[in-house]
């Protein structure tokens, strides 16, 4: 890894949106292609059932109607093997999607040393990023950027 890694910042907003195929927690495959008309949500967190990450998904799942108006989707990223015991622990009603070796999490400038960078995506219907930031935005802050 280089220091670049870990002082980069995130994809820029008006770039083109890397595509992605991932499974969700009940293995499920979700591409950014199969989403194309819709805005798209990624939540890069580093791990389930902690305080931070615990806290900033419940904050999405407790927007969910705002979610819904915004024609938003909303996915949870983590390379963990494993989501649905912390899924359905919170009642969450998105998918959680597991990155194997973090892949879309190097895609989306995402990726660790060990977990991902907490980072947030809101990625518009023609597949172009139009919100990206480090750290735990509230939800209305991302919706706010839909189209």
């Amino acid at each position: 890894m280089t220091e670049a890694m870990f002082f980069d910042q995130p994809l820029a907003v008006g770039s083109p949106a890397p595509d992605f195929e991932l499974p969700d927690q009940d293995g499920r495959t979700v591409t950014l292609a199969g989403l194309r008309g819709r805005n798209v949500v990624l939540v890069f967190y580093p791990a389930d059932d902690t305080s931070v990450c615990t806290k900033q998904l419940c904050e999405f799942r407790d927007a969910w109607d705002l979610a819904q108006r915004k024609n938003a989707v909303v996915f949870g990223v983590n390379p963990g093997k494993s989501h649905a015991k912390f899924r359905d622990k919170y009642k969450f009603p998105f998918p959680l999607l597991f990155d194997e070796g973090q892949k879309a999490g190097a895609a989306y400038r995402a990726k660790g040393l060990i977990v991902p960078k907490r980072t947030v995506y809101l990625i518009g219907p023609d597949g172009t990023i139009r919100y990206a930031r480090r750290g735990k935005p509230l939800p209305e802050e991302v919706l706010a950027a839909a189209v």
